[in-house]
């Protein structure tokens, strides 16, 4: 079966308002709310008690069939109205924000889900002119009593009888290209204890307007062209990819049951943001000190090029995230100083992998103007290849975390990069030059004296054994 699209009214339909049915007067958005004189009151089918629906779902609503016109008996003079209706502006809600929730939706309810026509008038000419405004009632309807809404865009005012299907008996939605009339189409599934009920309803309306409502506001509103037996139908009209796509998606994903709990949440202050910030600035400075005190301890002057680098090293740490926050408004979070913590860890981590090499090569004999180039050609392939692994890890939680991770992971990327740099540009060049000093190479000033006195006596057991 098919339906025709989700706009425009059907042939003799009231304009502005497409499934007003026949003897309720059009209403378009903007018009002033009043009771028309001359109306016939009457009462279409719906249930006295509202009970409200578990959770707003997309349903199909048919139109609000037409009532059957009764003449009104003319009251004697002085006597009081025989319908009370609500006077315009002395009663209508959603003028009071001080009024309690409950006692608005009620109030939506008495005006928006009458049985009485009169009110059903009023109510239209009333929504016509508050359309774009939030809906205290959506989610909060009756389904099995009529209902005046909007549509999605605010461009039109619906009566709407009662529910016939609820979102939960949707069992698939979805969009696609009709090849032969190329256009874009939305396929409806119903679950088969609504496929009877959606066979019989549009085999009695034929030619008449449908609405699928989502919180109490119309999604869409085709036209029945013909009855759709086995629970399956199409909806036609002047869809693009991505209404169409948006449409399905509301049908289908509307209608699950979910529920949330809320497990723990915390506020935090901007003063307590503040003192966390400045104590992660604080653990960051006390973790570079503690990297340069080992280094001086146990490298010695060696120590002072590490804290050199370190330095480099923080400058363009800096400088970069000053660009950025310039640039793309880029803010260091907590979880970004997290990052550049490791990071200090990982640069002195390529300190080290450089100076045992070189300690190894003194070890086998050289001295320190031969070992450094040594060395450095065989660190370098390690020093490579951690920093890479490292990256690696923070580019996949930079794309696939959220949140705070992705700030952890963009600093730790941002420090890995530097540290490739900085050991390339600046500590290779300060020990190689090091190494050319005759004063660097003293012992007791770079601290090898250890290393050295092991190459002497492997020397010396080597010439023993030699002479043996």
């Amino acid at each position: 079966g098919e339906e025709a699209g989700p706009q425009g009214a059907p042939p003799g339909a009231e304009p502005g308002v497409p499934g007003v049915p026949p003897g309720i007067p059009g209403v378009p958005p903007g018009a002033d709310p009043g009771v028309p004189p001359g109306t016939d009151p009457g009462l279409p089918p719906g249930a006295d008690a509202p009970v409200a629906p578990p959770a707003p779902q997309p349903r199909p609503f048919p139109q609000q069939p037409a009532p059957t016109p009764t003449p009104a008996p003319s009251p004697a003079p002085g006597a009081p109205p025989a319908t009370e209706a609500p006077a315009p502006g002395a009663s209508l809600p959603g003028g009071d924000e001080e009024v309690p929730l409950a006692t608005r939706i009620q109030d939506e309810k008495r005006l928006r889900q009458s049985t009485e026509q009169a009110i059903q008038i009023l109510a239209l000419q009333f929504q016509a002119t508050r359309c774009g405004q939030e809906d205290v009632l959506a989610g909060n309807d009756d389904p099995n009593l009529p209902l005046v809404t909007c549509s999605q865009d605010g461009d039109e005012v619906y009566l709407l009888d009662k529910s016939i299907i609820s979102g939960e008996q949707i069992a698939n939605a979805s969009s696609g290209l009709n090849q032969q009339a190329g256009e874009y189409v939305v396929d409806v599934e119903f679950k088969s204890d609504a496929a009877k009920v959606w066979a019989d309803f549009t085999a009695a309306n034929i030619g008449t307007q449908t609405a699928f409502v989502l919180d109490s506001q119309v999604v869409s509103a085709p036209v029945i062209q013909e009855a759709i037996p086995g629970g399956r139908t199409q909806i036609t009209g002047q869809f693009t990819q991505d209404t169409a796509r948006e449409l399905a998606n509301v049908l289908k994903y509307g209608s699950l049951p979910l529920s949330f709990e809320s497990s723990e949440a915390e506020t935090v202050s901007a003063t307590l943001g503040l003192s966390s910030l400045r104590a992660g600035l604080i653990a960051g400075a006390v973790g570079l000190v503690a990297v340069l005190l080992y280094s001086l301890l146990y490298y010695r002057a060696l120590g002072v090029l590490i804290a050199l680098s370190l330095t480099a090293s923080g400058a363009m740490v800096f400088a970069i995230l000053v660009l950025l926050g310039r640039w793309i408004n880029y803010t260091l979070d907590l979880a970004g100083i997290a990052g550049l913590i490791i990071g200090i860890g990982m640069t002195a981590d390529s300190f080290v992998v450089f100076f045992e090499r070189i300690k190894d090569e003194i070890r086998e004999g050289r001295s320190f103007r031969s070992a450094v180039p040594r060395g450095w050609a065989r660190a370098r392939k390690t020093i490579v290849s951690g920093n890479a692994v490292t990256l690696l890890a923070a580019a996949v939680l930079y794309f696939l975390a959220v949140g705070q991770v992705k700030g952890f992971a963009f600093t730790l990327g941002l420090t890995t990069v530097l540290d490739v740099v900085i050991v390339f540009l600046v500590t290779w060049p300060l020990v190689y030059m090091a190494s050319k000093s005759a004063a660097w190479a003293k012992p007791s000033l770079n601290g090898l004296g250890a290393v050295q006195q092991i190459a002497r006596e492997r020397r010396a057991a080597a010439n023993a054994a030699g002479r043996g």
